[in-house]
């Protein structure tokens, strides 16, 4: 189906040896025949993704990208373990088949996992789906829903229970991307100091409950069956999870949440269909998740600030590492004007916020 999310050609510099994978994973998989065809995922900003097509089996392949990197970033054993364990909590995400700790075979670490075939919304919402606003809401309240339902996970049933400290957990992520964006400055980029400031003094305390923080929730990194399109049928990039509070991982998700009516500036960063009629807005986003968990949540703006903030940080490092010739990727060139528009769009919440 045309739908279904498409591979493209390898980016140059990021190829790998198909014939030397081939015979690693036939030493490790039963029943592969012939030799895989390489494509590359053309999404995604850190680890890379591609597609290896046998004749009657697919697979995804997850590396840490190309260049010097903090191995505590893009460590390929976690997210392998992660989808291992937190699949008999979460039956969403892939099944992972085998995990490489020899960097000598591709030059890296990696793993392979099965490849849901599916839909994945991208900036803008496909006109074949031609879905009406009450459509697109119920997609909408689907996709939160699922994050509702990942943020009750027993993670302990699941055998993660140490995969993070929750305990100071705010405290840390503040204190932890101040300190990351610090170390990724470059003469261009925005200091973001009223923003740390006020971050450091309006930090609640943790959220009494827990949870599984997946980090990087979005529409692009969740699949949608192409039978029903309504159905979500897996969820993606499982890097950054970790234990911690979920309204701290619900910040993370709306600073990604452009809404329609959102100025010209900021729509240009906008990297799923969040603007569609029947779509929530960031508030209705919020307000729905509260009914949903059952919680409550007065504010917002703490979190959604600690989002932009944590957006910001990584589209910096992912600049750093393009600003030192690290990365060939022309696209992370426009990721200076994206840290500003989020410095902008920060410094505006907190000039209006009640906290």
């Amino acid at each position: 189906m045309a739908l279904t999310d498409q591979t493209s050609a390898i980016r140059q510099g990021e190829e790998l040896p198909a014939d030397v994978i081939d015979a690693y994973l036939k030493t490790h998989i039963d029943g592969l025949v012939g030799t895989p065809r390489i494509s590359q995922f053309p999404g995604g900003a850190s680890n890379l993704t591609y597609l290896l097509e046998y004749p009657d089996q697919e697979f995804v392949l997850r590396r840490p990208p190309f260049g010097h990197k903090a191995k505590s970033a893009h460590d390929m054993g976690r997210e392998y373990r992660i989808l291992n364990q937190l699949n008999s909590g979460f039956p969403y995400c892939p099944k992972a088949y085998v995990h490489c700790t020899d960097e000598s075979v591709i030059g890296a670490e990696f793993y392979v996992m099965e490849r849901v075939k599916g839909i994945i919304l991208r900036a803008e919402l496909p006109s074949e789906l031609s879905f009406d606003a009450s459509q697109t809401r119920a997609l909408c309240e689907s996709f939160i829903d699922k994050f509702v339902e990942l943020h009750n996970v027993d993670y302990q049933a699941c055998g993660l229970g140490d995969l993070g400290r929750p305990e100071g957990y705010v405290k840390r992520q503040i204190e932890g991307w101040i300190d990351r964006y610090e170390r990724a400055m470059t003469p261009d980029a925005p200091s973001w100091e009223p923003v740390k400031a006020w971050l450091k003094d309006k930090m609640p305390a943790d959220h009494p409950k827990p949870a599984i923080v997946h980090n990087d929730y979005r529409f692009d990194n969740v699949i949608l069956s192409a039978e029903n399109p309504m159905q979500i049928i897996g969820v993606l990039d499982w890097e950054l999870t970790t234990l911690g509070d979920p309204l701290m991982d619900l910040g993370n998700t709306l600073a990604y949440w452009i809404e329609a009516d959102d100025p010209q500036p900021m729509q240009l960063i906008r990297r799923q269909p969040s603007h569609m009629p029947g779509m929530l807005t960031r508030q209705g986003f919020a307000d729905y998740y509260a009914s949903r968990a059952g919680i409550e949540i007065p504010c917002i703006d703490f979190y959604y600030v600690y989002g932009l903030f944590r957006l910001a940080g990584i589209v910096q490092q992912i600049y750093y590492r393009f600003h030192l010739g690290q990365t060939q990727d022309k696209r992370f060139a426009q990721f200076i004007h994206m840290n500003r528009l989020l410095e902008q769009k920060a410094l505006q919440v907190i000039g209006q916020s009640s906290l």
